[in-house]
């Protein structure tokens, strides 16, 4: 059976020592999406809302929110991230994230790149919600990740 890492013998949380294991490079990427409706995905693809420009802004959040994810997720370690990246891609009926966060460090970035990919998304329903209260946000989840000791791993499709 697999044993959860941040419970303790006697099933109590704790935080994962990381002082022993080595150093390495570390990339993970998180996506999500927002669905909504053709008005609200025209005023965030113009940029014009009474808000502003909806993507600057949620772009900033999300990289905001990767470089305080040690103080959002209990039990997470605090990271001096080397790069976060938030980039944004319209569908038809949504627009897209795909957040990337790397480091050179001792334990994995899977958590910041998905808090970013969150905050972004809900930094878009906030400044959107005007226009759209039923947007959607849907299918937040880490695609891949690189480094230490268990290595690569990527999303099934």
């Amino acid at each position: 059976m697999t044993r959860l890492t941040h419970l303790d013998e006697q099933g109590q949380a704790r935080m994962v020592d990381v002082g022993g294991k080595a150093e390495t490079a570390r990339m993970a990427a998180a996506s999500g999406r927002i669905r909504m409706s053709p008005g609200a995905l025209a005023a965030v693809r113009e940029g014009n809302g009474s808000k502003g420009d909806v993507l600057a802004v949620a772009r900033i959040a999300g990289i905001m929110a990767a470089k305080r994810t040690g103080e959002l997720i209990p039990l997470c370690h605090p990271l001096a991230l080397d790069a976060v990246s938030v980039e944004f891609t319209f569908e038809n009926d949504a627009v897209s994230v795909m957040a990337r966060a790397s480091l050179r460090g001792r334990t994995g970035v899977e958590m910041e790149a998905m808090t970013a990919a969150s905050i972004a998304l809900l930094t878009i329903y906030d400044m959107a919600k005007a226009v759209d209260r039923a947007m959607v946000i849907e299918d937040v989840r880490l695609i891949e990740k690189t480094g230490g000791k268990s290595g690569p791993w990527h999303a099934p499709e």
